[in-house]
């Protein structure tokens, strides 16, 4: 793994009074004003901004006048689910009579609106339907609810083919001739933007005093919206970090759903403490597991719940969803190393593609995920599907838009991708078996065009090093609440070389470590997970080279400091 310094502009942006290091820190990830950094909710950008926007507005305020059966569809992941809560409390909360949600489950519909999910759909006599966090690839699905006579309103932030679908309003941030700057909007943030545009609607028009109901304050959803943008993995530009830490602030402050509370608690996660990385790690997974082994309306349920008990059952069976997730997951990777054991990393594909025929198709994302941080390239890993197919799922590397990448396989070779969807750094798609070999050739080929060997070594970005005296609490507390932290906008990590003072493994793969810095700092403790333990623990490495970034470690009632470790070698 290498290191390489963050480069920084040649000139350093005022920030205005904040720490030197932070201002290093924030120009390295490419904040160029200290209007970038505030984070009320006044800064959000406007809705206007939106294509579509009006038309969906329209079609909602009328639907809430009429009365109108409303059902929302959602995708089955943690920002499906997130956005499918958000839109069925939202509109509740502005007025709706009828409103429910329909997520279709992975092994039985697949993904997004899909003709067979319609005639699901059909079943509850919806009058408008809304798909959240799909629809804008969803031509056939789209075009049969229409000839239904259902009104059909897609949000996404995928992005689009070349056709949209003939819906009556798309409001997307990526479709053509979109001018909103953030192009990051997680679906959840997508649906959330829609109903800031309704309740401004609603209010010009008078809506809440002919109801009798007070404005709604729609910031009380942001907690859904910070977990759905963080699981997502969207980058946190400008917009989506005021997001998500409105969200944060709120879950902090013990104002979050009853189901997210019961989430953390049963994960003993203190909420006060929460970080983003929380989110992405501890809540998402869990929400996630449901949609993987079983169905997310088990999430989603837990999301809606209004009484804490209930939610706490819903809780405990996504934790224990999550624990069988593991297993499995861990079973893949046993085969999917053992698949690679036999092959020098110089000889491994470009473009990497595994199968195998008993592999889980509601887990193969992770798999693909956990292949791609330890080869360092494009993994597509591979499950049964019915009718002679294989579902894949795509994750990338940094220099590799994947979703480009495909449809540059599909345009090579049309007989090869079924369907395929997806961002910048994962994707799904859908192929014949038989076509197996072939697409994983081409799809190393493509990688080959777009990136050299130079690109697939590991590397971590470092902020550089820290003096003595900049290892306390105080920093640690400083860059904790300088975030949110997440994608493109990641935490803050340093590196040094440091004395060995003390090893050992917990939990079996995990290192514990008393380490001093050569620079002179005092002796800190120090924890590395998932540890090479060919190498770890070894009595006679004295030194290394330490990757890592600042964490308070909370034990009995007592604080301290401790290096979380990105990467340790020997030196």
């Amino acid at each position: 793994m290498r290191i390489e310094r963050r480069p920084l502009p040649a000139v350093l942006p005022d920030l205005g009074d904040i720490p030197p290091l932070l201002t290093r820190i924030y120009a390295a990830r490419g904040v160029e004003s200290a209007a970038e950094l505030e984070k009320g909710l006044a800064r959000l950008l406007p809705t206007h901004l939106l294509k579509g926007m009006d038309a969906a507005v329209l079609l909602l305020a009328q639907a809430l006048k009429q009365r109108q059966r409303i059902l929302i569809v959602g995708d089955f992941d943690a920002d499906g689910a997130t956005a499918s809560c958000v839109g069925v409390l939202g509109l509740r909360m502005l007025g709706a009579a009828h409103v429910d949600y329909l997520v279709p489950n992975r092994f039985d519909y697949g993904y997004g609106l899909t003709p067979e999910i319609v005639a699901v759909a059909l079943q509850r006599q919806p009058d408008l339907l809304i798909t959240v966090d799909n629809g804008i690839s969803s031509m056939e699905g789209v075009a049969a609810a229409k000839a239904a006579g259902l009104t059909v309103i897609v949000t996404d932030h995928h992005l689009p083919g070349a056709e949209l679908p003939k819906a009556d309003a798309i409001v997307n941030p990526n479709q053509p001739g979109c001018e909103f700057p953030s192009k990051a909007l997680a679906g959840v943030g997508v649906m959330f933007y829609v109903l800031l545009g309704l309740r401004a609607h609603l209010r010009g028009s008078g809506w809440f005093a002919q109801q009798g109901i007070n404005e709604p304050n729609l910031a009380e959803l942001l907690d859904l919206v910070a977990l759905g943008s963080v699981a997502d993995v969207v980058p946190l530009d400008a917009n989506n970090r005021i997001l998500v830490h409105q969200g944060l602030a709120r879950i902090r402050a013990g104002r979050s759903r009853p189901g997210l509370r019961a989430i953390l608690d049963v994960a003993r996660r203190d909420h006060r403490r929460l970080v983003a990385t929380d989110l992405g790690f501890i809540v998402g997974p869990r929400l996630n597991a449901a949609g993987r082994l079983d169905d997310i309306s088990l999430g989603i349920e837990c999301l809606l719940c209004e009484d804490f008990a209930e939610a706490m059952q819903h809780a405990q069976q996504l934790d224990q969803l999550n624990q069988d997730r593991k297993q499995i997951e861990q079973g893949m990777q046993r085969e999917a190393l053992v698949q690679l054991k036999d092959l020098p990393l110089d000889n491994l594909p470009f473009g990497l593609c595994l199968f195998e025929p008993e592999w889980h198709q509601g887990v193969i994302g992770i798999l693909a995920s956990r292949m791609k941080e330890r080869y360092h390239r494009p993994v597509i890993a591979f499950a049964d599907a019915d009718h002679d197919e294989l579902k894949g799922s795509a994750r990338s590397i940094p220099g590799l838009h994947i979703r480009d990448a495909l449809d540059a396989v599909a345009a090579r070779f049309p007989e090869l991708i079924s369907k395929f969807g997806g961002h910048a750094m994962a994707a799904g798609l859908t192929i014949k078996s038989v076509h197996y070999e072939a697409f994983a050739k081409a799809f190393d080929a493509e990688v080959r065009r777009q990136l050299t060997a130079d690109d697939l070594t590991g590397r971590i970005y470092s902020d550089g090093s820290l003096a003595a005296d900049e290892f306390d609490m105080q920093l640690a507390q400083a860059l904790r609440h300088a975030g949110p932290w997440g994608q493109r906008f990641p935490e803050p990590l340093f590196h040094g070389n440091f004395k060995v003072v003390s090893q050992r493994l917990v939990g079996e793969k995990h290192l514990k470590l008393v380490l001093q810095s050569t620079s002179g700092a005092p002796q800190v403790d120090a924890i590395a997970f998932n540890v090479d333990l060919n190498i770890w623990p070894n009595p006679n490495i004295g030194t290394a080279q330490v990757a890592y970034s600042l964490d308070i470690n909370e034990f009995r009632g007592n604080e301290s400091l401790q290096l979380m470790v990105s990467s340790i070698s020997p030196c």
